[in-house]
């Protein structure tokens, strides 16, 4: 998702460069996020699997890929709970076949997409880059070990690796099983937020372009070795962020009129309170958050309207818990 507002920004802004853009079309995935660039002569799409790993040494030996941008993983964290053999397959391992394909390939720069999931929950803590790892949940442990294999390459073979751990993204293009698309959409089809537990779970929240912007800085000034905060200050209880959605969709202010729209469901097993994160380092590379909450907010509601029927299956996303088919096979190398 925030991978398909990066390549449509590297197509538009950089016709002298290829970008390839490789993707398994999981069930959250959908072409139509690509189409504005889908005809252009400096974009290609390979339908491919990063668990493949003849099929990416391959793919390596056939394009000369200079710059590797790893978004690639299974992503939600409630089905991580009933998944984790897979999200640690494709999380871990695909990264593993990854980054030893790219280092074998000799890429100028590999850059790993984290999250700051990785630092678990804080109450008043403020994770910067050295804090250590503590994840809660299947997902948030995944990502922490393919980090630790990425980080490797840089210490053991000095391959040029940089790793950016990045607050929730919203905007256009995010599979609806996501908090902000969820909602959205469950109210213009007239149905109540379903909120896990007490909703006040406190999340940060970045539009999708200031991200695009951060990955962009990265890229740029990002150093070898090195891991990057991509956080905001912009802070949002879930249960306030129904309410805001509520206002902004059905047009009310009335407590009473918003509590007849919030559905409160049982909690997951682990759900952190909060991730404070410190972005110095990234402040310091020139990058900062520029989209105002309301501006950023108004464009995804309107991009909802047109385009919730984007993947054949969304509808199966606005249930208050994941509901997918179960993870069948593991084809290792």
């Amino acid at each position: 998702y925030s991978a398909s507002h990066v390549v449509v920004s590297l197509v538009k802004n950089y016709p002298n460069y290829l970008i390839i853009n490789l993707d398994k079309l999981d069930y959250c995935a959908s072409l139509k996020n690509l189409e504005m660039v889908s005809e252009k002569e400096n974009y290609k799409f390979i339908q491919g699997d990063i668990c493949e790993p003849d099929f990416i040494k391959q793919l390596f030996k056939t394009e000369k890929i200079d710059i590797v941008l790893h978004f690639a993983a299974q992503t939600h964290v409630d089905l991580s709970f009933w998944h984790a053999l897979e999200f640690t397959y494709v999380n871990v391992y695909g990264t593993n076949v990854l980054v030893a394909a790219a280092h074998e390939a000799n890429v100028e720069k590999f850059v790993y997409v984290s999250t700051d999931e990785v630092y678990g929950g804080s109450t008043d803590e403020e994770f910067d880059e050295s804090s250590p790892k503590r994840p809660t949940n299947p997902y948030a442990s995944s990502k922490a070990a393919a980090e630790c294999f990425v980080q490797s390459y840089w210490e053991r073979y000095q391959f040029p690796v940089v790793i950016t751990r990045s607050s929730n993204v919203y905007g256009p293009h995010q599979y609806p099983e996501k908090v902000i698309p969820k909602f959205i959409s469950l109210l213009q089809q007239n149905r109540k937020c379903c909120i896990h537990g007490s909703g006040l779970q406190r999340r940060n929240f970045l539009y999708a372009t200031d991200v695009v912007e951060a990955f962009l800085t990265v890229l740029k000034e990002g150093k070898p070795g090195e891991i990057y905060n991509i956080g905001t200050n912009f802070e949002m209880s879930i249960a306030q962020l129904a309410k805001e959605l509520i206002h902004l969709i059905k047009k009310t202010s009335s407590e009473s009129e918003m509590e007849h729209w919030m559905d409160y469901v049982k909690d997951r097993p682990t759900n952190d309170l909060r991730y404070p994160m410190n972005s110095e380092k990234m402040h310091n590379l020139g990058w900062r958050p520029k989209v105002p909450w309301k501006e950023g907010i108004k464009k995804t509601i309107e991009w909802y309207k047109e385009n919730f029927h984007n993947w054949k299956n969304s509808e199966k996303a606005l249930e208050p818990f994941p509901v997918t088919e179960p993870f069948a096979q593991l084809s290792g190398p």
